[in-house]
């Protein structure tokens, strides 16, 4: 069975740090291209960062230059290093291999003061 679980989330003010992590399980990790995503209220899901296995890494503009995708293929782990958080990164934030239909349970990230 396939599944990816999500930690990390909670309530930050802007300019802070939090780190997302996604355990995927059911997959073959090191061979997965794996994405994190987000959606804010009333918005549509948007992508937000690609890591293939190589270690090749893409994000969306938004977020260039202040987060950082990375993984542990020893523990089948994703993470996304959010710094530099801005009230507009609020969302609820996924994981997924890339392609698949299952998804994690969404995590929300709050930047507020």
């Amino acid at each position: 069975q396939v599944q990816f679980v999500e930690s990390g989330g909670g309530l930050v003010q802007p300019g802070g740090s939090l780190r997302l992590s996604c355990a995927a399980s059911g997959i073959s990790f090191t061979e997965a291209i794996m994405t994190w995503h987000r959606q804010a209220p009333g918005q549509a899901r948007e992508w937000v960062a690609t890591m293939f296995p190589g270690g090749a890494t893409f994000y969306a503009d938004s977020v260039k230059d202040r987060f950082t995708i990375s993984r542990n293929d020893a523990n089948g782990t994703l993470y996304l290093q959010m710094n530099g958080l801005k009230p507009e990164d609020t969302a609820v934030y996924y994981c997924r291999e890339t392609g698949s239909t299952t998804w994690s349970q969404e995590t929300q990230i709050t930047v507020s003061s």
